[in-house]
């Protein structure tokens, strides 16, 4: 019985891609195989027949041989598409490559790894913050290890292919028509295994350590700000590039100011007297000190603002403003001398307007009531 053109088993013409031909043999083969149709003879020689066609159509020698003598020319060629279904799993290799991250076709899997990226978390004062510094870190780290220059086999001799995967760092696993590969159990990926382990670092290739770094600061940076030195991070694996160190920016409290973005605040302690009649007070600065008038009559938190005696921040084109918030203090530990001048001044100002708001308050309590 005469055989089928092959371009007919898998419908797809004669100039048909290897793409083409190949998406065409998935959608057969997920429809005929054995598996999926157990009790199906004519299923079963449909596999068969779209494999062996396949078989011949994805190769590019037999392919043209095909093209030239037809199956004259494929004699003992296309292995029969009766042994097994082995091809099918290869066909469909690429896909669970992508899925779970191994390669198809044969494909050998990187053993090179980046190294991780580090954290380092630096506590600054605000002044360091707002002038910038350059300060020294010491942090722990995973180096290449130097006995065994990071192969993890004891000085002298050599890691050996893994027996499981060949030295693919992959092994397949089938089940039915489903073919999946993973990482190797033996050699975790590596395609080596280690038969005289480095005493150093036992065969892992890497050692932990501690250097020391130093690292500039920008002014201006703000909590939370980070920054990232490259290549300082982890060592990489089998020649992997090495991870970044990220320094991570925390501002000390401070016991003057508060920083809000580029602002700074401060509370203001103002006498009594000072409030009352005014007169003039120092305040400190990131720069020294500045002084404000302040004027007679002046209330508990009552706002000055002093332009660009704030922080320039890194991203910002100009200096931010110092806020100060007055705060009345009222008088303690008090002689008695002190005690008659305060109630000989409440006695005198309880008939004239000194205490605006309390008078204005004391108002609207008795509209409330009277109502």
């Amino acid at each position: 019985m005469s055989k089928r053109d092959y371009y007919e088993v898998l419908s797809v013409n004669r100039d048909a891609s290897d793409d083409d031909i190949k998406k065409s043999y998935r959608k057969l083969a997920m429809k005929h195989h054995p598996d999926r149709n157990p009790d199906s003879k004519e299923a079963e020689d449909k596999f068969k027949e779209a494999k062996e066609a396949y078989e011949v159509l994805s190769d590019g020698n037999k392919r043209a041989q095909y093209d030239q003598f037809g199956h004259a020319g494929m004699e003992g060629a296309a292995g029969g598409g009766g042994q097994g279904y082995g091809n099918f799993a290869d066909a469909f290799s690429d896909i669970f490559g992508d899925i779970f991250g191994g390669g198809g076709g044969g494909r050998q899997r990187s053993n090179v790894y980046r190294g991780a990226d580090l954290r380092y978390n630096l506590e600054i004062s605000l002044e360091e913050a707002a002038r910038g510094t350059e300060t020294k870190i010491r942090i722990p780290t995973m180096e290449e290890c130097e006995p065994c220059h990071g192969t993890g086999a004891k000085p002298g001799t050599e890691a050996s292919t893994c027996s499981m995967c060949a030295g693919h760092g992959q092994v397949r696993m089938q089940q039915g028509f489903f073919s999946i590969q993973q990482t190797c159990p033996t050699c975790h990926g590596s395609g080596k295994t280690i038969d005289s382990p480095c005493s150093a670092c036992h065969g892992a290739g890497r050692v932990k350590q501690h250097k020391t770094l130093s690292v500039k600061i920008p002014s201006g940076v703000d909590e939370g700000d980070r920054i990232r030195l490259a290549a300082e991070g982890e060592h990489g694996i089998n020649g992997g590039p090495a991870g970044d160190l990220y320094v991570m920016i925390h501002l000390k409290q401070h016991a003057v100011f508060k920083r809000d973005n580029d602002d700074l605040h401060c509370e203001m302690p103002v006498s009594f007297t000072t409030a009352a009649l005014g007169g003039d007070i120092d305040i400190p600065t990131l720069d020294g000190h500045a002084k404000i008038k302040v004027d007679a009559e002046t209330q508990n938190g009552k706002v000055f603002r002093l332009r660009g005696k704030g922080i320039k921040g890194v991203r910002s084109q100009q200096h931010g403003d110092l806020y100060c918030h007055v705060v009345v203090e009222t008088p303690v530990n008090l002689n008695a001398r002190q005690k008659e001048l305060l109630r000989e001044l409440e006695t005198m100002s309880q008939d004239q307007d000194n205490n605006p708001r309390a008078k204005g308050w004391m108002d609207r309590v008795k509209d409330f009531f009277g109502q």
